[in-house]
């Protein structure tokens, strides 16, 4: 993969990342539910570690992260969380499951790209990181699903 595609990819996921740390802050604080509240806090703290480390690694390359991604990306975050805080617990887990689905596989995609094993390691622990949000997502989904039957 050429450097400048790279760069590309890992600001991709730098705004990705940001974007996600803003939307579960912000369905964290209108979170009625104390143990969706605390899940979506500690999300929230990984997906910032995520934005710290593809912050380093793009500024290790000699690049800079882009700033219409630390601009644009919280205000959408923000936007959309306060748009899924309107609606019901179920469609919140919903959107978000679809959009970690769509994190892990463009880091799928990315990782089959990589040569360099640091970087390779370092996409594959985000990767597992957005499989266990969608994980935990899903089974509270599957939770409430339950509940709704009795």
């Amino acid at each position: 993969m050429e450097e400048k595609d790279l760069i590309r990819s890992l600001n991709w996921f730098y705004s990705l990342e940001i974007e996600q740390v803003d939307l579960y802050k912000s369905q964290a604080r209108a979170a009625t539910d104390i143990y969706l509240r605390q899940v979506l806090t500690r999300v929230a703290a990984m997906e910032q570690e995520h934005v710290i480390n593809l912050e380093a690694e793009i500024s290790r390359r000699g690049a800079t992260p882009t700033r219409l991604g630390a601009i644009i990306a919280p205000l959408l975050g923000v936007a959309t969380g306060t748009i899924l805080n309107w609606t019901n617990t179920r469609t919140l887990l919903w959107a978000n499951i679809t959009l970690e689905e769509k994190a892990m596989a463009d880091y799928k995609r990315l990782i089959l790209k990589v040569a360099e094993k640091t970087l390779f390691n370092l996409l594959w622990s985000h990767l597992i990181d957005e499989d266990l949000h969608a994980a935990w997502f899903s089974n509270k989904l599957k939770e409430l699903d339950r509940l709704a039957l009795h």
